[in-house]
């Protein structure tokens, strides 16, 4: 029986390491943090990126201010393989531990009205301050730019390394294992380009059949009505209903009756913005991965597609405003949707979308012209032209599906020594803070586990 291989001490060669995260974002630097601290001076943490500066998706969220997490963080706050694997996960990691981590690092959080949390200096470099630090202080090397270009298994090297890393500077690293933290596709321009897709195909793993971008902006026909409003915001309620068979093709009531007739696959309410190309703001980018999740799929089967709804008056009933519609005041009907609080501008722009003049009061509208402005205010199909892509989505909606990793250790089931986490995983969250918060829960669980299971691994006698 021959003693399996010790543990790295700082003295290792330069070219080996007992853990290797390759990306150093959110997830990856969580990850490399806590294997560094799991591991101590007994072993050795290397990250690698290809970016010149670490973390330009921490300084870009939220404005620049980086929002952290969310005071409430579960699983219905995701989209993905299956959201009983990602109540697992999160809950490893709680926000309450989030909170923790920061003040620890001497990063006060505060909390918004939305829910949000921000670090109270409202500056993102604050948090990637504070997280490069850790990783300082877990005796993590940082390897950047260092572009990680092949990931092959090396489980027959004599010094137990299980996988060799080729780099774009020509270095070979050697890692007994390695977390795959390299994000998905979403903001190119920070380094997210896919890449990690083709590694974990290499090493076994398989795919979501759509990958797409998520938490981004809509793009409407040119010349759409909400086009020409570019710059206001509204409340409204979004929602996604799917047909299951054709529906009327005229605007109308039969078409209306119909829709009304289905149950929303999704539906959010907060801020829209009108946008020169479309839409955009939260209630947009949360539901955005809905809408295109029902689109068909070049080269797949015919299907029905999709129908983005808007509601502009969503603190008022439909019950209510056509109860108030059918009394009749004696108002016009701009006044009256003003006075519901929808800025001037929209108004107009559905009233002409309904058909109907401004300067009519509600007292002479007919049963035909009310439904049709009840249609506008609660059912207005918005005809959307598609999205603004991977280069202004934030995240991306697919990739390793999650029943391929083992829940309490991210390990691949398919790759002995690789751990997953971040966004190279089949999920994502909404706006707010929650895909923070994922990132910061799978690595810390892929990162713990894998310096776990390497001590566990070494310390176990080997024939």
């Amino acid at each position: 029986m021959l003693d399996a291989p010790a543990l790295s001490s700082s003295a290792a060669t330069p070219d080996t390491c007992d853990i290797a995260v390759i990306g150093a974002g959110a997830a990856g630097l969580f990850a490399a943090i806590f294997a560094g601290r799991a591991l101590g001076s007994a072993g050795t943490v290397v990250a690698l990126d290809g970016a010149k500066k670490l973390g330009a998706k921490i300084l870009v969220a939220g404005g620049g201010r980086c929002n952290v997490t969310h005071h409430v963080v579960d699983e219905h706050q995701y989209a993905g393989t299956s959201r009983p694997a990602i109540r697992n996960v999160l809950g490893r990691f709680s926000v309450d531990r989030t909170i923790a981590f920061f003040a620890a690092q001497g990063v006060e959080l505060k909390q918004e009205d939305t829910g949000k949390l921000f670090p109270t200096t409202d500056d993102a470099n604050t948090v990637l301050d504070a997280i490069l630090a850790a990783a300082r202080d877990a005796r993590v090397s940082l390897r950047h730019p260092c572009r990680v270009e092949g990931i092959a298994r090396a489980s027959e090297s004599p010094d137990g390394s299980a996988f060799r890393i080729s780099c774009s500077d020509g270095t070979t690293l050697r890692a007994r294992r390695i977390v795959l933290a390299t994000g998905g596709m979403a903001l190119p321009r920070t380094g997210s380009d896919g890449l990690g897709y083709t590694f974990a195909k290499q090493l076994g793993h398989t795919l979501t059949s759509h990958i797409f971008p998520a938490l981004v902006p809509l793009l409407l026909p040119k010349g759409h009505w909400a086009t020409q409003l570019s710059g206001i915001s509204v409340q409204a309620t979004l929602r996604v209903v799917l047909p299951k068979a054709p529906l009327p093709a005229a605007i109308g009531e039969a078409r209306s009756n119909a829709i009304d007739a289905l149950k929303p696959t999704a539906s959010f309410s907060s801020s829209v913005l009108f946008t020169h190309f479309g839409l955009s703001g939260p209630a947009v980018l949360d539901v955005s991965r809905y809408w295109s999740c029902t689109q068909p799929q070049q080269g797949g089967a015919a299907s029905a597609a999709g129908i983005l709804l808007a509601s502009w008056l969503p603190l008022a009933t439909r019950a209510a405003a056509d109860e108030a519609l059918t009394k009749g005041l004696k108002v016009t009907i701009k006044r009256w949707l003003t006075e519901q609080g929808l800025p001037e501008r929209i108004a107009l722009a559905l009233l002409t979308e309904a058909g109907l003049p401004a300067d009519q009061t509600t007292q002479g509208l007919s049963r035909a012209q009310r439904l049709s402005l009840l249609r506008a205010l609660y059912a207005c199909e918005l005809p959307i032209a598609g999205d603004r892509g991977f280069t202004f989505a934030e995240v991306t909606a697919g990739g390793v599906p999650l029943n391929e990793v083992r829940l309490d250790t991210l390990e691949s089931r398919l790759c002995p020594g690789l751990h997953l986490c971040g966004e190279i995983l089949d999920v994502d969250g909404r706006v707010g803070g929650f895909n923070f918060q994922w990132a910061w829960a799978s690595g810390f669980v892929a990162g713990t586990a894998a310096a776990a299971l390497l001590t566990a691994q070494s310390q176990s006698p080997q024939p």
